[in-house]
């Protein structure tokens, strides 16, 4: 669907950073350029304010992605991960992540959403109705879910450009990854690379929640 986007609009911008997370690495084994992909999510207008949700350990080594996220003007908001009795876990910022966008839209023109999950087609829904905003998705169009883009009023798909919107990305070819790293153009050297380290922040299974602690660093 074509949208208008123009200088004056007041945008806000929500990560599901565990949803964008795991898609680029169950994807294309890669990490996400988080300083790209909030560059073109906002196309040049008025950023009111970037917010991405996660979850993190009790050792603090998510430290660097934190302070990285920050100086290319994404606030970070984290909770720790839920141990309850009986070893259950849990690591859910949905509810959250819907409750911010909607306090904040009456003073947005649009809400930029960048998660491929189906569970927030009622909040693209409250939105639109009831907020009066305009609203967008931004995801990895082969992980998203195809109701949250027929919701939505714009979809950017980072499929489109996979080697703008990862960073360690390896073509594949024939079914194989070629080895090699990703090489910039001109316009990317000048863009800010943010990236989540090799192991997950923000875990999306049981099974890997055992990782969340193994953070290494920012590339």
């Amino acid at each position: 669907m074509a949208i208008v986007k123009h200088t004056e609009q007041r945008v806000g911008v929500f990560i599901d950073t565990q949803n964008l997370y795991h898609s680029a690495k169950n994807i294309y084994h890669a990490r996400v350029n988080f300083g790209n992909v909030l560059k073109d999510s906002v196309a040049g207008r008025h950023l009111i304010r970037a917010r991405a949700y996660m979850v993190t350990t009790e050792s603090g080594e998510e430290t660097a992605f934190l302070e990285a996220l920050t100086k290319v003007g994404i606030e970070p908001k984290t909770k720790e991960l839920q141990i309850f009795y009986g070893g259950a876990k849990k690591a859910d910022w949905d509810v959250g992540m819907a409750v911010d966008a909607i306090t904040a839209s009456p003073k947005l023109d649009a809400v930029i959403l960048i998660t491929g999950d189906g569970d927030f087609i009622p909040l693209v829904e409250y939105l639109k109705m009831h907020a009066g905003c305009q609203v967008e998705v931004v995801s990895f169009g082969r992980s998203t879910s195809g109701k949250l883009r027929e919701a939505t009023e714009h979809f950017l798909d980072l499929d489109e450009d996979p080697r703008r919107y990862l960073l360690n990305y390896r073509p594949v070819r024939g079914g194989r990854s070629t080895g090699s790293r990703q090489v910039n153009s001109p316009q990317a050297d000048r863009d800010v690379q943010v990236s989540a380290p090799d192991d997950s922040i923000a875990p999306n299974s049981a099974e890997e929640i055992s990782d969340i602690g193994r953070i290494t660093g920012v590339e």
